[in-house]
């Protein structure tokens, strides 16, 4: 072998050594991002973001899809991936899949419908768009809010997700309402207002065991099934005659003694003049 030959070995072989030392590195730190996105989202266990395949099966159900999509594309790839131009349309249905779980979710961070746009440049950035996508939605301060009106595929049975695993929680938008037609967008159980949605200024929340008074002449419906508790049968009856009225007034008191009629007529007249004493006592 000559030299030139070996020199092409070695600097095939640092190509090839630098390219998987760099997809090790993106493995790593999407990993991350995952993780802090699916702690967001109340997954149980960090391990779930570092396994591969794996972590893009519960980023799809984060998403409202099936995860088992995930599994369909990888095994119609390794079975008709050497067919050139169906290898690049189910390398293409993957993306997509992801692509639309990313939309989802970010909905659920408060995002508009446009971040999705940074997402799907990663199919010609080679996932370098993705991946800040993915950090943008890890570390911002952004809040988990599955109680978004429901995917436009949440009834259909290919696409929505039905599965059930422990440690990721059940996202009520990817439920359809009891008594909904499928393959109709019902709006999620538990549907709450959007992010951004609070009370008016100035409002404060009522102390606990408040009551708030009823409108005058206002009675609350009683209870399904609720008998008002029954009277008595009968009203006590009443005396029966009333006591007869006295039949004759009590008499008046007799006429008083007439008063005298004139005073007398003379008064009575005075005593007469004592006698006079003698002028001479006696012998």
């Amino acid at each position: 072998m000559s030299s030139y030959d070996s020199q092409g070995l070695a600097i095939l072989g640092a190509v090839y050594l630098v390219g998987f030392l760099v997809a090790v590195a993106i493995y790593v730190i999407g990993s991350i991002f995952m993780m802090k996105i699916f702690e967001k989202a109340g997954v149980q266990g960090k391990w779930r973001a570092w396994i591969p395949v794996y972590n893009s099966m519960v980023f799809l159900k984060l998403g409202d899809l099936s995860p088992w999509l995930f599994l369909y594309a990888i095994g119609a790839t390794i079975v008709l991936g050497w067919i050139p131009v169906i290898g690049q349309v189910l390398g293409l249905a993957s993306f997509a899949l992801m692509t639309l779980a990313a939309y989802r979710i970010g909905l659920k961070l408060g995002k508009t419908p446009a971040w999705v746009v940074l997402y799907a440049l990663g199919i010609i950035t080679a996932g370098i768009t993705s991946l800040i996508w993915l950090g943008i939605n890890a570390f911002d301060k952004s809040r988990w809010n599955p109680q978004i009106p429901a995917s436009p595929w949440v009834g259909n049975a290919f696409f929505a997700d039905r599965t059930a695993w422990d440690g990721i929680p059940v996202q009520p938008s990817a439920q359809v309402a009891p008594g909904a037609a499928p393959g109709y967008g019902a709006a999620p159980q538990g549907y709450a207002p959007p992010q951004g949605y609070g009370p008016p200024q100035g409002y404060q929340q009522p102390a606990p065991g408040y009551q708030q008074p009823a409108a005058p002449g206002y009675q609350p419906p009683a209870a399904p099934g609720y008998q008002p508790p029954a009277g008595p049968a009968t009203p006590p009856a009443g005396p029966v005659t009333p006591p007869a009225a006295p039949s004759t007034p009590p008499a008046a008191p007799a006429t008083p003694p007439a008063a005298p009629t004139t005073p007398p007529a003379t008064p009575p007249a005075p005593p007469a003049a004592p006698p006079a004493p003698p002028t001479q006592p006696p012998a």
